[in-house]
């Protein structure tokens, strides 16, 4: 017999721009081997952008051979948290992926402090007194050249002193700034003289109130690149236009050829592992029908609009986890959305559909009635029970198979029955038959009404010769509805997600509206419904598909085999096509 791992045939290798990159570097012996890195600010929650990164990041380094670092770019103490830190280390495993060293820039303060004596002393850098305002008045515009601060030409004595005292705590938040002295007139305004240090005394979660100065993002971003080795360092294309002043940074500390800056490093037992590293920028990953800019969704969650930042409306990481996405899921999307220079909005409609086909191949089946309507089998004896087997999966085999309790009373989808059906109504009427799903054929006799001519239970005989492998079950009927047995079901909470936003563009601020004035309130519906005592013992976080209803997980949190609580991932088709 075949070994069906070693017989299929692999997967063709991913092509794209950044990976004929890579390819010729080590083609060419430019590098021996490949190291990335994936570097969050840990100032709020990951989202479904942040999962290309992750996937190309880590991805890229895997397929050939090499390393990817974790580094939290903790430089900015105020907007920072622990618990964000231990949200994105969770999300990054939970696709799949582990880092070869966990880093944080805060390691690296005393190597970017001595780098900037270095840029100071090669007359590179220089100290700056003016303030926020009046930079913003120096530097000029698109159109107009900067002007240069009156504190350029300061010797390099008096800056390395001022600095020195900066660093030493001596003065208010704002009142001085380092900045590189590159070039006031340059087309980039990047490169107008930008700030390198700012002065803050704020504590940092990692090294407390030791410095009372911080880096600015491109130089920290740069110099810890550099400092790790990295080869190749992925980022959006928001950071096209700060290349330029990446490299400068790179190539006027030169970190691969001054092991002295690197020294407090090797002090701790750290490696040498200084080189220089290229930048490569890639599109974003934007959907419509989404918002994701971390103001707006910290003000959901502290409007109490959503339940936190792990709702499974939300765009987080840790909110579609809970909403039942998969990894695997994730990664399909990624690769169907392939790497490009191009910045678009996607429709959300590939977002969901990768999901729908990864759920489709993988997910097990089971039955679940969520709007229940009983039905009575007259001709049964009132105490009859059987066990009826079914697969587990249609398509794969190799899931096995399950019992489940089929009874005399029988709960169904009270769409499922029509007693004055419309045009094109295939499922139960009085007087009409439909096919209870791998259990036989029913006819519908008699619909009871309670007080208010509301129908409340159904009367049905079940045809004893259309049950499953007998020669009547090959009779034709114009419908297959789904059931549970109502003695042996189990009732359970089912959360009903949809999209959180009525509109394609949740960020249009046209007639004077807000993302806010857009929230669908139809986006989460909770109901009670019996599912077969199969899925009530599922552990938190599977999935599954309840047939003919959609996909769903049970929950992370909620969810307990007594107790059941499942969230619905997404619909067996778009709903929302053509709205």
């Amino acid at each position: 017999m075949s070994n069906s791992l070693t017989s299929a045939p692999a997967a063709p290798a991913k092509t794209d721009f950044i990976r004929s990159i890579v390819r010729e570097d080590l083609a060419s012996g430019k590098h021996a081997a490949i190291r990335t890195r994936f570097p969050p600010e840990p100032n709020g929650y990951l989202h479904i952008g942040h999962a290309k990164a992750i996937c190309l990041d880590f991805g890229i380094a895997g397929e050939f051979g090499g390393d990817c670092n974790l580094r939290l770019d903790d430089t900015n103490p105020a907007k920072e948290d622990p618990e964000y830190v231990r949200a994105i280390q969770d999300d990054v495993r939970w696709l799949g992926f582990d880092w070869h060293s966990l880093r944080h820039a805060s390691d690296y303060f005393e190597v970017f402090y001595l780098a900037a004596e270095k840029l100071i002393r090669q007359g590179d850098a220089f100290v700056c007194d003016l303030s926020a305002e009046q930079v913003r008045e120096y530097r000029g515009t698109l159109t107009e050249p900067g002007r240069n601060s009156p504190f350029r030409e300061r010797s390099i004595e008096e800056n390395l002193d001022l600095f020195r005292r900066m660093r030493a705590g001596e003065f208010p938040d704002g009142a001085r700034t380092l900045r590189a002295k590159i070039d006031m007139a340059s087309g980039n305004i990047n490169l107008r003289d930008p700030a390198l240090y700012r002065i803050k005394h704020v504590e940092h979660q990692n090294t407390g109130n030791a410095w009372p100065i911080y880096p600015m993002y491109d130089y920290a971003h740069s110099l810890s690149d550099a400092v790790e080795g990295i080869t190749h360092s992925l980022c959006t294309l928001e950071f096209e236009d700060h290349r330029p002043l990446y490299d400068w940074c790179v190539d006027k500390v030169d970190l691969a050829h001054s092991q002295e800056l690197v020294q407090p490093l090797l002090d701790r037992g750290l490696p040498f592992e200084a080189a220089k590293p290229r930048q490569i920028e890639f599109s974003r990953l934007n959907f419509n029908w989404l918002v994701m800019s971390k103001r707006k969704l910290l003000q959901l969650v502290e409007s109490g609009r959503v339940d936190g930042w792990d709702d499974p409306r939300m765009p987080t990481l840790q909110g579609i986890r809970r909403r039942g996405y998969t990894p695997s899921a994730l990664r399909l999307m990624v690769d169907r959305v392939g790497i490009s220079k191009q910045n678009s909005l996607l429709d959300i409609s590939i977002l969901e559909g990768a999901l729908r086909d990864d759920l489709d191949a993988h997910a097990p089946r089971r039955m679940a009635v969520l709007d229940p309507l009983k039905v009575v089998l007259t001709n049964l004896d009132a105490g009859h029970e059987e066990s009826l087997t079914f697969a587990n999966h249609p398509k794969d085999a190799a899931q096995g198979e399950r019992s489940i309790p089929f009874a005399r009373e029988l709960w169904i989808e009270r769409e499922d029955f029509a007693e004055v059906p419309p045009p094109g109504f295939k499922r139960l009427t009085v007087g009409g038959d439909v096919r209870l799903r791998g259990a036989g054929i029913i006819r519908c006799d008699e619909a009871v009404k309670d007080a208010d001519g509301n129908v409340v239970e159904l009367r049905c005989t079940l045809d004893p010769e259309s049950r499953p492998g007998m020669d009547g079950a090959n009779r034709k009927v114009k419908g297959t509805i789904h059931w549970v047995s109502a003695k042996h079901a189990v009732m359970a909470e089912i959360r009903l997600y949809d999209r959180l936003f009525t509109v394609a563009d949740p960020d249009s601020d046209a007639d004077g509206k807000t993302y806010v004035d857009y929230l669908n309130p139809d986006s989460r519906k909770v109901v009670t419904g019996y599912i077969e005592p199969a899925a009530a013992g599922a552990a938190p976080e599977q999935g599954f598909q309840f047939e003919r209803n959609g996909y769903f997980v049970a929950d992370r949190y909620d969810h307990r085999a007594d107790a059941p609580v499942f969230n619905r991932s997404v619909t067996l088709r778009d709903t929302w096509a053509g709205k």
